[in-house]
């Protein structure tokens, strides 16, 4: 059953708000022209519907044109044997924005060679990895995770890993609830102490327990992604501010949002949140995170 989640055609922005200098989008969807349309297909029968159904050239061009200083693009393969072609994909198109672009490595979990993907991944130019347990539907502490931990925490290289429990769907394969937990994350986080982790839209169901973790642990960052927005029903509202700051990072999940492609920065340009507050979450957290060059 599709959820009732609505759709936005609010007017957007031609630009980043007037007081933000510099952002790093860091949550940024691309994939080859076919498995973007089944994935929106997907997200049409069974989440919400997509606004911008544009190609990978197309949202890049669209986020920097409107002053966007750096794009973070995410992949994931959902099924075995794709992942090579994903990322030699994401290489080309990362490299025809001359260092615009920082683009994420994918495997799937538990295929062989998966460390040997991965290695020819980064060879190829790429930043980190990027893993989804709802598609993929991983055990983030089963023995063929290891070999992904070891091979991002040997090469100094990012994972991104959406292990938050929402938004959940009857039609992934696994339980979302079954497979992810700020527990469960914690032991990789012990089990892996030079790995840098991030879990997007900051844990999303289990917000309060994942603003705790980050507490904890200097290897673990969370991105605003769509929960800052007043999308989602949420248990508890997000105020950011109790956050620790510099382990929270800006990104809007475009191309695949049901609303305007600013209307994060919107919310955040409205917070009552300093404008040194805003620029580690704008730009400086994930140029640290994901090790970009500084201006």
């Amino acid at each position: 059953m599709k959820p009732d989640l609505p759709f936005s055609d609010a007017p957007e922005g031609s630009n980043i708000p007037d007081e933000f200098n510099r952002v790093i989008d860091a949550h940024v969807h691309v994939f080859p022209q076919k498995i973007f349309g089944a994935i929106w297909n997907w997200f049409d029968d069974h989440a919400w519907k997509i606004r911008y159904k544009i190609s990978t050239k197309d949202i890049f061009n669209h986020l920097l044109d409107r002053g966007v200083s750096h794009i973070i693009a995410l992949q994931y393969a959902h099924k075995p044997g794709i992942a090579t072609l994903l990322n030699q994909y994401m290489a080309v198109k990362i490299n025809e924005f001359q260092g615009k672009i920082s683009g994420m490595a994918t495997v799937f979990p538990g295929e062989p060679d998966a460390d040997i993907i991965l290695k020819q991944g980064f060879k190829l130019g790429l930043t980190g990895v990027k893993l989804h347990a709802h598609v993929q539907c991983f055990d983030m502490m089963a023995p063929y995770m290891e070999p992904i931990y070891q091979i991002c925490s040997d090469e100094k290289k990012p994972l991104i890993m959406h292990v938050g429990r929402e938004p959940k769907s009857e039609a992934y394969k696994c339980d979302p609830y079954e497979i992810c937990s700020a527990q469960m994350l914690e032991s990789v986080i012990k089990n892996f102490p030079d790995l840098n982790i991030c879990v997007p839209h900051l844990g999303f169901d289990e917000t309060r327990g994942y603003r705790f973790l980050l507490e904890k642990y200097d290897t673990l960052w969370t991105d605003t992604t769509m929960v800052i927005t007043d999308y989602f029903p949420m248990k508890e509202s997000i105020d950011l501010s109790k956050y620790r700051i510099d382990r929270i990072m800006y990104g809007s999940d475009f191309p695949n949002i049901p609303y305007e492609w600013d209307r994060e920065l919107k919310v955040l340009a409205r917070s009552e949140l300093s404008k040194e507050q805003l620029d580690h979450i704008l730009y400086k957290n994930a140029a640290d995170f994901f090790n970009l060059p500084t201006c």
